[in-house]
């Protein structure tokens, strides 16, 4: 069965995304810690990220720099937190996510809640970036 990760790369369940090219997709996570929390996912579906050949673990950075630096500078933030969990789904993935302190990147704080209107503005005005 596939991923939710998969089901969003072939468009059978929308995103917000943020960035996407032949490899990688990039959108933000619909249960945010902060607001810009995005996650970035190769489009091969492998359940963690070592489990990548060497060529698309090493390009996988690359392209979150990218959504990284679009993100910084659309969400006040002190830089863009990285972490690779792999536990809530299995297709590998990176969370980036918008921090001013160590405490930012707690997986167990409250969830944000954004109605669909601020997620498509956030996402517009990072995609612009």
């Amino acid at each position: 069965m596939a991923s939710i990760f998969t089901r969003i790369i072939r468009g059978e369940i929308p995103c917000y995304k943020l960035a996407e090219d032949e490899r990688y997709i990039s959108f933000l996570d619909v249960s945010p810690i902060s607001r810009g929390h995005a996650l970035v996912v190769p489009k091969l579906e492998v359940d963690h990220l070592f489990d990548l050949e060497g060529d698309q673990l090493t390009a996988i950075l690359p392209f979150a720099k990218e959504v990284a630096r679009k993100i910084k500078a659309v969400v006040p933030c002190t830089r863009i937190g990285i972490s690779v969990i792999g536990l809530e789904v299995p297709h590998a993935h990176i969370h980036l996510l918008p921090i001013d302190a160590l405490a930012d990147m707690d997986f167990t704080r409250p969830r944000l809640k954004l109605t669909p209107e601020e997620f498509t503005a956030l996402a517009d005005r990072i995609r612009n970036a």
